[in-house]
């Protein structure tokens, strides 16, 4: 048996703690809809199926989520909300600020959400005190996802530092090949700028500039330091990569055409989906200047509040599949992400999702696990808008890197 039917099969396995009945379903708006996700939408599916509850399935693909969030605003103001959306950080605060969100208190208390799910990912599913969503993951996103073969034939070593790694990027270029597969969109660019800003400065200018806004932060040589770093990366990123998809850009490591990627964990997602293997055919490790730390982000579902008692049961069914230990292992195995419970064991999961777990308690316990700006876990989404235009028109060569700190500076300040 394959592993992908393992996994399905485990997926469908997986019991559901409350009575359903066939009537019930949830229509569910995320943003899911490359390779690698979709199989690991198809294990929820199949838990709930396996329940009785029916999945009816609205994707939206494209822009980080972004597009998606535009399509649940209007969705909202018709009057004609779906059942259950995938969120990520202050998007969940915000609606839950609006009234919008379903209290999931008495499912949380009964299955022990609070002992089990990280402080970090809380301060999200919660919202004045309450459990408005359910997480489903946590994903890290400063990775570097490699091409063994390629290093192998380049010989080169996994970098340890940011020198390495340019010179690493350089013997590719001259090879012939992509140095380092990116998609033109702005979040992805503010992914490797996360990245960056935590190379540079450690998790100290991160809180400082990311987290607490603070103008000299902002402005700083630090800050200019970092956009010149990204201004070196655009120099190893092929022509056609405006609007590329990211998906599509780790597809470029996958078959060989690039030697890296920057990207969250979800990256893995594709590699698996590919029949590949973390240590054979790809590799992973963190950004050079980045170790110790983690930036994250957590997918997480947020029911809204509905009134038909049917709609109501089937988004607790869902809620309770979601936290079961069985599905999220079942998920994060498919997704490329780790659990969102912390009594979760590592062993089935491979050699990137063991590091990740391992990396992601040590990040946790000693204070340098970090919400990620470019994901929506540092700040509300007016200033990471606000960022996202200055690192990408700066990505773009429309600013230097002294322009664009200043303009980052002024973008935030405009933007709070």
């Amino acid at each position: 048996m394959t592993m992908m039917k393992k996994l399905q099969a485990s997926a469908a396995a997986i019991a559901l703690s409350t009575t359903a009945v066939a009537a019930q379903e949830v229509e569910v708006l995320h943003w899911w809809t490359s390779g690698g996700e979709a199989a690991a939408v198809g294990t929820l599916r199949d838990a709930l199926a396996g329940g009785g509850v029916g999945w009816v399935d609205m994707p939206v693909a494209g822009g980080g989520g972004s597009d998606a969030m535009t399509v649940l605003r209007a969705r909202v103001t018709a009057g004609d909300p779906p059942t259950a959306v995938q969120m990520l950080g202050f998007s969940i605060q915000d609606w839950a600020a609006e009234g919008s969100l379903a209290n999931l208190n008495d499912l949380a208390a009964e299955q022990g959400w609070a002992d089990v799910v990280p402080d970090a990912l809380q301060r999200f599913s919660t919202y004045d005190g309450n459990w408005v969503a359910a997480p489903v993951n946590v994903h890290s996103t400063n990775w570097v996802w490699a091409n063994t073969a390629l290093m192998a034939e380049l010989g080169i070593d996994q970098p340890t530092d940011w020198d390495g790694f340019v010179a690493a990027l350089q013997a590719a270029q001259d090879a012939g090949y992509t140095a380092l597969a990116h998609g033109g969109q702005a979040w992805q660019d503010a992914t490797i700028f996360d990245s960056m800003v935590m190379g540079v400065g450690g998790p100290e200018f991160y809180q400082a500039s990311m987290v607490d806004l603070d103008p000299e932060a902002l402005g700083s040589d630090m800050m200019v330091e970092a956009f010149n770093r990204m201004e070196t990366l655009r120099g190893f990123v092929d022509d056609n990569f405006s609007g590329r998809d990211w998906n599509l850009a780790s597809a470029m490591v996958i078959n060989g055409e690039a030697l890296f990627q920057i990207m969250g964990d979800w990256a893995k997602g594709e590699f698996v989906n590919a029949g590949q293997t973390a240590g054979d055919e790809f590799t992973c490790f963190r950004v050079p200047g980045t170790e110790g730390t983690v930036t994250f982000n957590s997918d997480q579902f947020a029911m809204f509040n509905v009134t038909d008692a049917s709609a109501q049961a089937a988004q607790t069914e869902m809620a309770s599949a979601v936290m079961s230990p069985e599905f999220q292992i079942t998920f994060n195995l498919v997704k490329g992400s780790v659990p969102a419970r912390t009594d979760i064991p590592s062993d089935q999961f491979d050699m990137c999702g063991q590091m990740g777990m391992a990396q992601l308690a040590e990040a946790a316990a000693g204070g340098t696990l970090f919400g990620s700006m470019a994901h929506g876990h540092a700040n509300n989404p007016s200033v990471q808008n606000a960022m996202y235009d200055v690192i990408t028109a700066h990505f773009n060569g429309e600013y230097d890197a002294e322009t664009a700190a200043a303009e980052l500076v002024t973008a935030v300040e405009l933007a709070m």
